[in-house]
Order: C-alpha cells, then sequence, then structure tokens
C-alpha cells in the first residue's frame, strides 16, 4: 500500500492565548492527527514537522509556515495538507486557486478535517470552489457595508475615527 505523506498545517490570526500551555494551534493539530489516523488504513500517515502559523492572518499567502509547507511539497515531500477548516489555509478563494495550482503541480491534494473536502476528487474540488466564492462574496459584501456606513456618517458630520481638529490645543497656548 502507497504511503500518503500528510503535513499538518495549523494558523491562528490573533496572538491572543498563544502563550497558553494547550491553545488553538494545538487544538486544531489534534483534530488533524486524529483524523489522519482514522485514515491509517488508507496508508496516511502524519509527518512529524510542525507547520504553524500562529498570530497571522489568513488574507495573504505571506506566512512563514505557509511558504515552507508550500515549499516541501514542492520538493516532493509531502503527498496531502490536512487543515481543521479552510479557512486555516486561506480565506481568498484567488490565493487559494495559487495554493491548488501547487498541489495540482506536485500530484498533492488537501483535506479539511471538520469540513468533508478532499481536492483528490473532482467533487471536493468543486464543492470548495463554490464554498470559497460565497466566502469572498461575504467578504466583498461586508466591506462595502462598512464603507457604505462610514459614508452615511460622515453625511451626517459624525466624527468616524482619525484626528478631530477641532480638539487641537491651538500652538503656544491653553486650553
Amino acid at each position: 500500500m502507497k504511503k500518503i505523506r500528510c503535513a499538518i498545517y495549523t494558523r491562528k490570526s490573533s496572538e491572543d492565548g498563544l502563550e497558553q500551555a494547550f491553545n488553538s494551534l494545538h487544538a486544531q493539530r489534534e483534530a488533524c492527527a486524529a483524523y489522519i489516523a482514522s485514515q491509517k488504513h488508507e496508508g496516511w500517515m502524519a509527518l512529524p514537522d510542525h507547520y504553524d502559523d500562529g498570530g497571522l492572518s489568513g488574507g495573504s499567502l505571506e506566512r512563514p509556515a505557509l511558504q515552507q509547507l508550500l515549499e516541501d511539497m514542492q520538493q516532493g515531500r509531502i503527498d496531502q495538507i490536512v487543515v481543521y477548516k479552510i479557512d486555516r489555509l486561506t480565506r481568498s478563494l484567488a490565493d487559494f486557486a495559487k495554493i491548488v495550482d501547487v498541489l495540482e503541480a506536485a500530484g498533492a491534494s488537501f483535506v479539511s478535517v471538520t469540513q468533508c473536502f478532499n481536492t483528490a476528487t473532482s467533487m471536493g474540488r468543486l464543492t470548495l470552489n463554490m464554498l470559497l466564492s460565497f466566502a469572498q462574496f461575504e467578504r466583498e459584501v461586508t466591506a462595502e457595508r462598512i464603507r457604505d456606513k462610514i459614508a452615511a456618517s460622515k453625511r451626517k458630520g459624525l466624527w468616524m475615527g482619525g484626528r478631530c481638529l477641532w480638539a487641537t490645543k491651538p500652538t503656544g497656548g491653553r486650553w
């Protein structure tokens, strides 16, 4: 039976709680390791390397552990990336497309243990792309809603952050 070398990737956006003895990265790793163990009969084996990006956003691919993971995959050391949830890998459809290109070139695949996605299958790739499209749509709609709220507040003369000029202390004078 062919061995499938699985690399676990974990990410947490904020640094809050990373100093704890058991944090979100540990919980994600534990869930992924358990899933890999459940697939042992399929030849899956967890690689010992840790690919953990603590305190880094999923909005960019510029993350040290992710870059190392992709490099190791391109070098043929990894057959499958295992994550707790899709958004741990990326929150961008464009970035996901780049990752899928790297996966395909390396003959590797991607699995989310809490969501039924396995890019080794055509149905898994289709479902994943549909969900990522909706996630990107949701982010864009949220950003538009926030911009509209700020613009409406400004039209009403409400302060929306930044330096308030009327509260600046006069030079050389007193309040």
